[in-house]
């Protein structure tokens, strides 16, 4: 996807960024401090089963805000912030069809419609960074790899298909290290599911990611990979919902929490 260029100091400045279109790129490095979230919007329809498919895989969906019908503003998230502008990139999913991937979803947006706000990795990045692990997406400036895996979510209602994993290599006492960290954030997925082997997992080619950029192993790394918020996208491209919104892979909502109040123990 690019480099990214640009860092800000406050989430209220990035969302007014995207809102402006001055921003579009992948949130990952462009700020620093402020819990990340994917999101998905939904008629109000499927809004219930979606809620039951959340809340029976916590893992790649761990909800950190659902609003009412026709609500942009998650005021227990960001005050102020707007759904339908404030992310870099959005995707609008038709019978489980990518239709477009524009910066703005006002035109296409419903009073009927559900947000969920779901956890996002990006925000113990900085937890391990702080702990001298090495993110190799954020050094390199490009979106961290994602892949399908032969993982099956739990299904509820009319949804269900695989499980999307994001992947940092590091090595053995690195991962060790990362997972005592990141069991601490159990609300932006938690510890690893899976370290090395990815063959057992499904995976074939870590060079070739389904969603993202492939990032580079090391001598002597290994291939860590945790629950991803993206994994909705799959499980919506197999249960083809009649319209979904989305973010871009690796361009978030970006909140006003501190990374540090989603951690427990």
């Amino acid at each position: 996807m690019g480099e990214i260029k640009q860092t800000f100091s406050h989430s209220k400045d990035l969302r007014l960024a995207c809102r402006s279109g001055e921003f579009t790129g992948q949130t990952s490095a462009a700020i620093k401090g402020f819990t990340q979230a994917n999101l998905v919007i939904l008629p109000e329809d499927w809004a219930n089963d979606f809620l039951l498919f959340a809340q029976r895989n916590p893992k790649p969906c761990p909800l950190l805000a659902v609003t009412n019908p026709g609500e942009f503003t998650p005021k227990t998230l960001a005050e102020n912030s707007d759904l339908r502008t404030d992310l870099p990139r959005y995707r609008i999913w038709k019978q489980g069809e990518l239709i477009a991937e524009p910066t703005e979803i006002s035109d296409h947006w419903q009073d009927d419609f559900v947000s969920f706000l779901i956890g996002c990795s990006f925000t113990f990045e900085s937890a391990m960074l702080r702990a001298g692990i090495p993110v190799r997406h954020i050094e390199l400036g490009v979106n961290v790899p994602m892949y399908l895996t032969n993982l099956q979510c739990e299904p509820a209602g009319r949804f269900r298909g695989p499980q999307v994993v994001s992947m940092r290599p590091m090595t053995p006492s690195q991962a060790i290290h990362a997972v005592q960290i990141t069991s601490r954030f159990p609300s932006v997925h938690g510890a690893p599911i899976h370290l090395g082997l990815p063959a057992q997992i499904g995976i074939v080619d870590l060079g070739t990611p389904d969603f993202g950029d492939p990032v580079p192993m090391k001598e002597n790394e290994i291939p860590v990979f945790w629950a991803c918020g993206v994994t909705p996208q799959a499980v919506i491209q197999k249960s083809k919902p009649p319209l979904v919104v989305t973010h871009s892979p690796g361009s978030m909502f970006v909140t006003d929490l501190k990374d540090d109040e989603l951690t427990v123990g």
